[in-house]
């Protein structure tokens, strides 16, 4: 235990399904992907029956109990918009557009009157770039939920000099601690020698 600070993470029953039923909501004009039509409905059953609920739509609940509390969550990273493994979609794109660059959707922007933002990025391919970004912004956000999330787990080796000389030493060598989140995702084998 020692000095380590201790509190309440527990969301009420309420507030967990009226997220989950923002997760789920689309405009009547927005055509999703059918899978992805799917896939909400689903999501709209485990939230209903609080069963089944999966890593995918744990995570946005955890994320959207945080924005109604007046914490900023910022996601970065290869691909974080779908998940590596397709599972997140925090970003839905309407299948009936005819612009690219339009008719997106982000159902955790769109959580609660007077929520915390949300910000996911896609980011480029360059671990060490991105990852010391991401340190510098969660040193300087101390209060926003930082996350940077590997494409595949092994893809962190590309920043290891970050997490080896700020991450895991920075607060003794400075005396600063950071709250930066690693997600190094792994789960499908074969698909080469990086996976």
């Amino acid at each position: 235990e020692g000095d380590y600070q201790r509190g309440q993470t527990a969301a009420p029953m309420k507030l967990l399904k009226e997220v989950g039923a923002a997760l789920c909501r689309l405009p009547d004009s927005f055509k999703p992907h059918r899978t992805l039509a799917r896939l909400l409905e689903q999501k709209r059953e485990m939230i209903d029956t609080g069963e089944g609920i999966d890593w995918a739509t744990a995570e946005a609940l955890a994320f959207g109990t945080l924005l109604t509390e007046g914490y900023r969550v910022r996601l970065s990273g290869q691909d974080v918009a779908r998940g590596t493994f397709s599972q997140r979609h925090a970003v839905l794109h309407d299948q009936s557009r005819s612009n690219w660059a339009e008719g997106t959707l982000v159902p955790l922007q769109n959580v609660a009157d007077g929520q915390a933002p949300f910000t996911v990025i896609d980011s480029i391919l360059s671990e060490e770039a991105v990852l010391g970004f991401e340190y510098g912004y969660a040193a300087a956000e101390p209060n926003t939920l930082v996350i940077w999330e590997a494409q595949f787990g092994d893809f962190v080796n590309g920043a290891q000099v970050v997490i080896d000389q700020f991450i895991a030493a920075g607060e003794v060598k400075w005396g600063r601690a950071n709250g930066l989140t690693l997600m190094l995702p792994h789960g499908y084998e074969g698909q080469g020698p990086d996976h």
